[in-house]
Parts: structure tokens; C-alpha cells; sequence
């Protein structure tokens, strides 16, 4: 697995969805990505934004069409925020493209005039997300890194749908033995079908166990 770093300059299309986000400040920047849900274009994410000179931040409920939830931490114009993104229905469609099998990471960096995302995957995944992303913009710089996690969270190396997927195996006792819920039920439980289901069980049960083993394979 790799990581890309890819930096863009956004186009026109972009700038006008991401418009009213910068009406009261001059960037943001991705701390933590809490959750993403590509159907809904639902996000929680944990940002540093910076405000305009003539905002406070006190007067602000949204930005954009980022609602904050919270303001943990101000320091003069910059402030860490918990915040849910969620996606206008006019660009839903267009946005759903990116639900990809890659997990998408820091450094993630927005401003009107240059733009920052990050994500770990497979090649060939990366591959079509540079695709995708020439959709977003001109790529002004584009870099590959090895993968690199951190083991104090082990479930960072999986997407968000493998990690739902592994979650719920595990809580209604499809790794128990004997088995109390088989593959089939299992998708019914968490609404997708069953060949979709084994594919994600299998991808998070590989990613994890070449995490675990790293440095042990000859």
C-alpha cells in the first residue's frame, strides 16, 4: 500500500460548490477525520480554520455548509472546531465518485486558491483517484509515499465501510465457534448483499493481518 499526496489548484466547478465556506474564513485544515458517508455526503470531521480579521468565531454557527458542533480551542484567529460536513444535493452526485476503497488521511489542506488531500490505498486505486481528481482541478504537485500507521489504532488501516463490515461481524458473532450468524444474515444486517459483504470481510481480514505481521515476512 502507498500513500498519495496530491495538491491541485480548484476549478471553477469546485470554487462555486466550495464558495460559501470561505466567505468567513481564509482556509482550513483536516485534523481528523471522524466519519465520512459518501451516500449521504454526510462528514465529521475535526478542522484548525483560520477566520477572516472582522469574524468571531462566536457569531458563527456554519461554515459553509460545515456545521459546527463545537469550538474546542481559539487562538487569536484560528480555532480547532468539530464540525459535519454535508454535501449540497447539487453535488452529491459528483462527490460519490470518490467512494473509493482507499482511506483517506491528513495532510487535507482547503482554500480558495490551492487544495491538499491525502490517501492510503492500493495502486490501482490511487491510480483512478488521480483520475477523479483531475475532475476537481489543475494538479499543481502530486507525491508517493510508503504506508505508514500508527499501531495504536490497528483499525486505521481499514476503510470505513471494512471497519463497519468487521465491527458488526464481530458483534453479532460471525468469528465465534461456533458460528451464531452466517454470511448471508450477516448482510442483511448491515443492508449491502452478500458478495459485497465477503469482499470487505476479506480485504479487512488481509489488511490486517499485513499490518500485524510487518516485518516478519521473509
Amino acid at each position: 500500500m502507498r500513500k498519495l499526496i496530491l495538491e491541485l489548484e480548484p476549478n471553477e466547478m469546485i470554487r462555486k460548490i466550495q464558495k460559501p465556506i470561505f466567505e468567513n474564513i481564509y482556509s482550513y485544515e483536516v485534523l481528523e477525520m471522524l466519519k465520512i458517508d459518501w451516500e449521504e455526503g454526510i462528514k465529521m470531521d475535526l478542522i484548525e480554520c483560520e477566520t477572516k480579521d472582522h469574524i468571531s468565531i462566536g457569531n458563527v454557527s456554519s461554515i459553509g455548509h460545515m456545521e459546527i458542533m463545537n469550538v474546542l480551542k481559539s487562538e487569536g484567529n484560528k480555532h480547532i472546531c468539530l464540525v459535519k460536513y454535508l454535501e449540497p444535493d447539487s453535488s452529491k452526485d459528483f462527490i460519490k465518485q470518490f467512494n473509493l476503497d482507499l482511506i483517506w488521511t491528513t495532510p487535507m489542506i482547503f482554500s480558495k486558491e490551492r487544495q491538499t488531500f491525502s490517501c492510503i490505498g492500493e495502486q490501482k486505486e490511487i491510480l483512478k483517484c488521480v483520475e477523479k481528481m483531475k475532475k476537481v482541478g489543475k494538479i499543481v504537485d502530486m507525491k508517493f509515499q510508503e504506508a505508514a500507521y500508527q499501531k495504536r489504532d490497528i483499525l486505521s488501516v481499514l476503510t470505513e465501510k471494512q471497519k463497519e463490515v468487521l465491527i458488526a461481524a464481530h458483534k453479532y458473532g460471525y468469528y465465534d465457534f461456533p458460528k451464531k450468524i452466517n454470511s448471508e444474515e450477516l448482510s442483511e444486517k448491515v443492508n449491502i448483499s452478500k458478495p459485497t459483504l465477503v469482499k470487505h470481510l476479506r480485504k479487512a481480514e488481509r489488511r490486517l493481518l499485513d499490518n500485524i505481521l510487518a516485518g516478519y515476512q521473509s
